[in-house]
């Protein structure tokens, strides 16, 4: 009888890469062939691909459109969104052309691979519905989209030869409710190994004791031996080093006793250095596989020494100390990117959320992309890892809905294994808004789906995102949980936590605030649902959906009720589909819900959000902008976001009185529709001049501290018209390693340097040297501009234009230029 052993040893470890000469690891990215052709002949290892596009992984299909309001045009009726009758929906889920069939193909070799030794390919991700094929043979599924998975292909492989993968990947109609984004749009890995392994996410680390003065690490590692081989012949070293790549500890461990059950190694840690979002700090632990004196295999594991823990009553606690969640919901698409993962504009994204003080992402509604988790690990952002938007009742027909009973456990294995060593991950969610929770009984769903998340990882707490909260709590969807998780309705947090047996409440959504960057409207009123014939929101922040509310509606809860552990904002980032309240008005494709707009670029509520979450930093912001011919005279408020107690504004010199955040306003005298019609919580947190008369010139603020003396002042003034560009990147020094990425603001301005706010000239792009134009945004949610073109219209006077590096160290010079308005360059080096 065929035997081979797999063998579980206790060590603690993260997430692996590691390359030597036992274990290679090649990533496929140039040299692939593309076709939205569909025949069954494509994966024929002799098939004539030479007439398909040449493309580079990861790549989305998808995202160089052109936009369309037949693309995956929805006639449905969103229940969750309170609609009762079908509409047509045409950018439901971004109106880019996702739908459909495609193939990839490449030839590839693997010098290292022979008879003896063992290949994997793993997928990041690759939507969906992938089936995968190794020189013209099956080597099998997987339809989750978003989730990563690999295959054994050592018996498909010839040694010596070219090998031919391919992959069939399909995206039905009506299988989303936002861009999902098309392809292989992660990375591929080919990994090859010796006969005797560790296999892919075959480690395991966590942390159950830490003390000031040392912490006691476990590891498991599960090892794959030939067929009738000894394991008294083989033994496991791991050796920890710190972050700055020192030895600092190590064990081995002899397999003999290894035969019919698992081995806890056990290493101390002295005086460890915790992982925190304020000090990110990793270890590494390496592990390595011996047969005698022989290194067979060698796995590295990033880690992080930290605890979590709920205390029901108190709240969530990190390292000891309480921590509030102060985190956004963000979906997987980078905008002008599509779904195409890169981790420079990841990494972009996480430096501005931590500037407005965001310590946490939950990946709403998917699994995340590797480069995500290991970003947030480097850079000190917790993360809740969601799996699911739905189980096997559809809120789409053609969902995740038709797989989810022979999947959901294979896809929450595999999620769990491959991040249950990353220290930024601080909670699993196991589903968002499922239908469900409506439903007498599915509880024991519930129960199922965090039982798999507690037997493959005890060490975390488990959620989900519920906003049925009166049905969830009386049949027990919400009891079950770990962590009660509530998407709105924060004015039943109260009610609920009485009835419930956690002793604690989250926000793991909240607020669906809707604006639109550098638009205001009038008269400034709190409005649910508001359209305008000019498809945006104000960004005044006082409009949110029909189900929602604005940011101080959470922010007193998570600040007055001691049992509330904080929240999870829909959105961090705007992102393609779902631009509610435009339901049917293409060609709205865009979401309004982000603080920070599809270019990457902060809107107003970038600022209130930092005024209240980051406060060791000046935060001091006025709005709306001054340049408004044809209403002088007529009121315009001014808002004032700044985490100064008080400030005093000025129009032309002229004060316009004094005013101070009143912390005596609380929550339940504020639920009345007298209160929220006057915005009293918003006094609590924002300075606000609602009789201020708009006149040209300029507004002045200057903010006190709390012992009344002046401490910071700032100035807006009315815009002439425009002079010259303004360009502004966020790394100017990059890697010439084809992939890195600088973000370019791109703004027009007056002879003095002031914003035009309502300039929408045409931009055009040049890149010279060693870079290549990638892409670009200015935010407009109904804009159908390409993305890939190089050239572009201003959105409220800015737009982000994206430049690529080459595979070549060198000089890149970015110029951009208009009609009538003086250009401007800017250089960056690629080294």
């Amino acid at each position: 009888m065929k035997r081979n052993w797999c063998i579980l040893i206790f060590l603690f470890g993260f997430n692996l890469i590691c390359f030597s000469q036992i274990r290679n690891e090649v990533l496929l990215k140039e040299g692939w062939k593309f076709t939205r052709d569909d025949n069954p002949e494509f994966v024929d290892p002799d098939f004539d691909d030479r007439a398909w596009q040449p493309v580079v992984v990861p790549h989305d299909w998808a995202i160089y459109g052109p936009f369309s309001s037949q693309n995956d045009k929805q006639n449905v009726a969103i229940t969750q969104d309170g609609q009762k009758e079908a509409l047509e929906h045409a950018g439901r889920t971004g109106g880019l052309p996702f739908v459909g069939v495609g193939w990839y193909r490449i030839e590839f070799e693997l010098p290292d691979f022979a008879p003896d030794r063992q290949s994997f390919i793993l997928f990041d991700g690759a939507m969906s519905q992938a089936n995968v094929y190794i020189n013209g043979q099956k080597v099998g599924e997987w339809p989750n989209g978003y989730n990563s998975f690999y295959f054994n292909i050592s018996p498909y492989l010839v040694s010596g030869k070219k090998n031919v993968l391919a992959v069939r990947l399909e995206n039905l109609p009506e299988s989303s409710r936002w861009y999902p984004g098309a392809g292989l749009y992660r990375n591929v890995h080919i990994i090859t190994t010796s006969d005797a392994y560790i296999p892919i996410w075959g480690t395991y680390i966590t942390t159950p004791v830490i003390h000031k003065d040392f912490a006691k690490v476990n590891i498991r590692t599960k090892v794959c031996l030939p067929e009738n081989a000894d394991p008294g012949l083989y033994t496991i070293e791991t050796v920890i080093f710190d972050s700055s790549h020192k030895e600092i500890q190590k064990t081995k461990t002899s397999l003999t006793s290894l035969l019919y059950g698992d081995i806890s190694q056990e290493i101390v840690v002295k005086n460890p250095v915790l992982w925190s979002p304020d000090q990110p700090v990793l270890y590494t632990a390496k592990t390595f596989l011996y047969e005698g004196t022989t290194l067979k295999d060698q796995y590295s594991t990033p880690f992080g020494i930290r605890s979590i823990e709920i205390i029901p009553e108190k709240g969530f606690f990190l390292n000891g100390e309480k921590t509030v969640f102060k985190g956004v919901c963000n979906h997987h698409d980078l905008g002008p990117l599509g779904a195409a993962v890169n981790d420079a504009a990841i990494r972009r994204q996480i430096r501005l959320l931590k500037d407005m003080g965001c310590n946490a992402i939950r990946t709403s509604h998917n699994m995340p992309a590797p480069e995500l988790v290991k970003a947030c690990d480097e850079m000190g952002m917790m993360l809740m890892v969601e799996s699911f938007d739905e189980w096997n009742t559809p809120k789409c027909k053609n969902g995740y809905n038709l797989f989810f009973d022979e999947w959901a456990e294979k896809d929450l294995v595999n999620l769990i294994w491959n991040y249950r060593n990353n220290p930024s991950v601080v909670m699993w969610c196991i589903g968002n808004e499922v239908p469900n929770q409506w439903t007498e009984g599915d509880c024991k769903i519930a129960k199922r789906l965090q039982d798999i998340c507690h037997r493959e990882d005890p060490s975390r707490p488990v959620t989900q995102g519920m906003d049925a909260p009166d049905a969830v709590v009386n049949n027990n969807f919400a009891a079950v949980m770990d962590v009660a998780g509530f998407n709105y309705r924060p004015f039943r947090y109260q009610v609920n936590y009485k009835k419930l047996p956690q002793g604690i409440i989250l926000g793991s959504e909240t607020a669906s605030t809707v604006s639109s960057r550098g638009v205001y409207k009038f008269p400034v009123e709190r409005k649910a649902m508001q359209r305008y014939e000019d498809h945006q929101s104000s960004s005044y922040d006082v409009e949110h959906c029909g189900w929602s509310n604005l940011p101080e509606d959470d922010f007193i809860q998570h600040e007055d009720l001691p049992y509330c552990i904080g929240e999870f904002v829909w959105t961090g980032f705007d992102y393609l589909g779902e631009p509610t309240p435009y339901y049917t008005d293409w060609p709205s494709h865009s979401s309004l819900f982000g603080i920070i707009d599809l270019a990457g670029i902060p809107k107003d509520r970038f600022y209130l959000y930092r005024s209240h979450w980051n406060r060791e930093e000046e935060t001091l912001h006025i709005l709306p902008h001054w340049t408004w011919k044809g209403r002088e005279g007529e009121i315009t408020p001014v808002f004032v976001y700044t985490n100064y107690p008080s400030a005093e504004l000025f129009i032309n010199g002229k004060s316009q009185g004094k005013r101070t955040k009143d912390l005596s306003i609380g929550i339940d005298s504020t639920y009345t529709d007298a209160a929220q019609k006057s915005f009293e919580r918003q006094k609590r947190y924002r300075l606000m001049w609602m009789d201020t008369r708009y006149e040209p010139g300029t507004v002045k603020v200057v903010a006190y501290d709390n012992e009344g003396k002046a401490v910071a002042e700032k100035e807006v003034h009315t815009a002439g018209k425009p002079h010259h560009l303004v360009l502004t990147a966020d790394r100017d020094r990059l890697a010439a390693d084809g992939e890195d990425l600088s973000f370019i603001n791109v703004k027009v301005v007056d002879k003095d340097g002031n914003l035009c706010p309502d300039a929408t000239s045409k931009i055009k792009f040049k890149v010279k040297g060693a870079g290549v134009f990638r892409a670009a945004a200015n935010g407009n949610p109904a804009s159908l501009e390409s993305f890939q073109k190089p050239e572009m219209k201003l959105f409220s006077g800015q737009l982000t234009a994206i430049v690529q590096t080459i595979s070549k160290a060198g000089t890149i010079i970015f110029e951009a230029s208009s009609p009538g308005i003086k250009s401007a360059s800017i250089k960056l080096i690629s080294e």
